[in-house]
Order: structure tokens, then C-alpha cells, then sequence
């Protein structure tokens, strides 16, 4: 498309979202026509007259080749949903981003997964997501997910952690990183390890309403979306419905019968999700082999000394507090605290925190 300058300019009206500014596009073909118009032809083709006002207005005070220079002295890329790059699996949903703004180097056609899930995530959210994302990224995956506290960070640092590559998808502009406290998170990725991306014009705030349009591109960018720990009412859950939506896999990780935190993917479960407890499930239903291999636990463990062993079968179905286990096994807490911490340095288990290890 020619005279993109101007696309950004009408992209950057509040009100012109995908669908409307496309059928303004094929109306005009042309976005500096489209950015020229009369009100009255506006009108007349259904735009809002409170758009038409506002678009107007922006006139009045934004000039496109400025505005469009100004974005990329910031750093800032984009790409339109009319470039042959475009990410072919996005184009195929029902409201595709007219715009995409991005900072880092996504490989847009690369295999992707949405990993989601709850803000407020658990030891045991934390373990599955960390085992189940070095998994994915195993398989050659690319991590599709949110920026949000919680899931959605824990699955952009594992990625990181295992030189894998992710997508970070914003609910507002790329100049208004949300939560402020991933912003290193977000440079982090854009310098190395995927992209951050914004529908978003790149001061747009990231308001509470952004947030389920922002989930769309997740299951839009992905061939599946795995969710993990999750309320009733979680945002998730609408990434994981809209990913049905558009006929793509869903996955969701069970957990304890304790958690509230276990029915979204309960729910997910009975309206047709498939239950899964290992990624490699997850690479068979979506027909990938793994591109590298991950450390095996059996190699690992073949030296260990029979009190380590006895550890490990104590922790082989739950997660447990070291003085239950120092009971349970009659070790005095000295003689724990030694075991646990040289199995935690070699691999064998993990600290959750407060004194709680489980299994790695």
C-alpha cells in the first residue's frame, strides 16, 4: 500500500478500529485520500460523526510524514495487514490488526503457542509454566503471551532462560510498557529474544478495555494457547475461548482441587479443551518433534545416594515443606537442609520459597 504515513495517521484515530478503517481503505484505496476526506463523504460511507469530529481535529494538528518519522526515530517498526509479511495465521481471523507497531525481530511466520494464565500465579503455577514453557520452546515453539504479571512473565523469562524466542503482546502503545516493572523484561526480549507488539498506536495508554482485543492476537498469532492457572473470571479465559473462536488447539494444565485458581481450566476442560500434563502432549496434537533435547531426570538421578532417592519419592507426587519431609524420613534438619540444597543446585528439586520444595 502506498502513502503509509497516512495509514498511521488514520490508525491513529480513537474509533477507527480494524474493521471500520478497512472498509474505509476499500472505499477510498488510497489512505492519504481517506485522510483528505470531506466530512460528508465520511458520513455518508458510516463513519461515526463523533469519529469524523475527531478525525477532523487530528487534522488540524498532526502532519502524517511527521508523525510517521517521529515514530521510527523512537525505534519503534511496523507492518499492515496489507504487507506480504504480515503473519499469515493473524490474517486469517476475523479482525485482523490494520497495524502492527513492534520493536525487536519477530520471525512472524515461525510456529507460535499462547501461554496464559492467571496475575496472581502460585508455586505450583510457577513450576508448570516454567516446565511446560522450556518444553514448548524445546519443540521450536515461539511464545506467544501478554506481558502480565504472573503466567505471562514467568512464560517470557523461561523462554528467555532456555535462548528461546517469544512475543509479547502489549494492551496499550509501545511507549507505555504495562506493568511498569516489565519494562526490562520487555527491552530484554526486543533486543534478543523475539518482539514486543502493539496494535496500539505507540503512546496509546494501556486502559483496562484494551486488554481482550490484545487477547485475540495472542490465539491469533498462535496454532494453539495453553492456559495455566486460572480463576472463573479470568482474562485467559477469553484468549482461550476467542482461540476456539478461530479453530485453533487449546490446552489446559490441571491443578489441585484445593485452588480457585484450578476451575478456568476445568471449565476450558468440559467446553472441549484438551487436559495435559506434559508439553510433549502438546507437540504430538500439534504435530511437532522436538528440536532439542532437555535433560533427562532419569540421567540425572542414576549416582544419586539413597537419601537423596528417598527425597525425591517424597516429593514425587506433591510439593512438601522441608520439615514434613524431615519428619517423614527422620533426617534432623541439618542433615535436610545440607541434602536439599546440593539436590537443588544439581537439578533434582526445586524451592518454591518458605521452606516448600517439589520436584524438578
Amino acid at each position: 500500500m502506498n502513502n503509509i504515513p497516512y495509514l498511521l495517521a488514520l490508525h491513529s484515530i480513537d474509533g477507527l478500529g480494524p474493521v471500520r478503517l478497512r472498509a474505509v481503505l476499500e472505499y477510498f484505496k488510497d489512505p492519504k485520500l481517506a485522510w483528505e476526506a470531506s466530512a460528508g463523504e465520511l458520513l455518508r460511507i458510516g463513519v461515526y460523526k463523533k469519529i469524523v469530529d475527531l478525525l477532523l481535529e487530528t487534522r488540524k494538528k498532526l502532519e502524517p510524514e511527521s508523525y510517521a518519522k517521529k515514530i521510527t526515530e523512537s525505534g519503534i517498526k511496523w507492518i499492515s495487514v496489507f504487507d506480504e509479511t504480515y503473519p499469515k495465521l493473524l490474517k486469517e481471523i476475523h479482525d485482523p490488526p490494520t497495524v502492527i507497531y513492534f520493536k525487536g525481530e519477530p520471525d512472524w511466520n515461525k510456529k507460535s503457542i499462547g501461554v496464559v494464565g492467571t496475575r496472581k500465579i502460585t508455586g505450583y503455577g510457577r513450576v508448570a509454566t516454567e516446565r511446560f514453557t522450556k518444553g514448548l520452546v524445546a519443540g521450536g515453539l515461539t511464545i506467544v503471551s501478554g506481558l502480565a504479571r504472573g503466567v505471562d512473565s514467568q512464560a517470557h523469562l523461561t523462554a528467555v532462560s532456555e535462548n528461546g524466542k517469544t512475543i509479547a503482546v502489549l494492551g496499550g502503545g509501545l511507549n507505555n510498557i504495562f506493568p511498569p516493572e516489565n519494562r526490562g523484561l520487555a527491552a530484554r526480549i526486543a533486543d534478543n529474544f523475539g518482539a514486543v507488539i502493539s496494535e496500539f498506536p505507540p503512546d496509546y495508554p494501556p486502559l483496562p478495555g484494551n486488554f481482550p482485543a490484545r487477547n485475540r492476537i495472542i490465539s491469533g498469532l498462535s496454532l494453539g494457547v495453553l492456559v495455566i492457572e486460572a480463576a472463573e473470571d479470568s482474562g485467559s479465559l477469553i484468549t482461550a475461548r476467542l482461540a476456539l473462536e478461530q479453530g485453533r488447539e487449546v490446552f489446559a494444565v490441571p491443578g489441585p482441587i484445593t485452588s480457585e485458581l484450578s476451575k478456568g481450566p476445568v471449565d476450558l476442560i468440559r467446553e472441549g479443551a484438551r487436559i495435559v500434563f506434559s508439553p510433549d502432549e502438546i507437540l504430538e496434537e500439534l504435530g511437532i518433534n522436538r528440536v532439542k533435547s532437555l535433560e533427562s531426570r532419569v540421567g540425572r538421578e542414576k549416582d544419586i545416594s539413597e537419601e537423596e532417592r528417598k527425597i525425591i519419592e517424597a516429593l514425587e507426587n506433591e510439593s512438601r515443606h522441608i520439615d514434613e519431609i524431615g519428619r517423614e524420613l527422620k533426617f534432623p534438619s541439618p542433615k535436610i537442609s545440607a541434602l536439599l540444597l546440593k539436590m537443588e543446585i544439581s537439578g533434582l528439586v526445586e524451592s518454591l520459597g518458605a521452606g516448600i520444595y517439589c520436584k524438578k
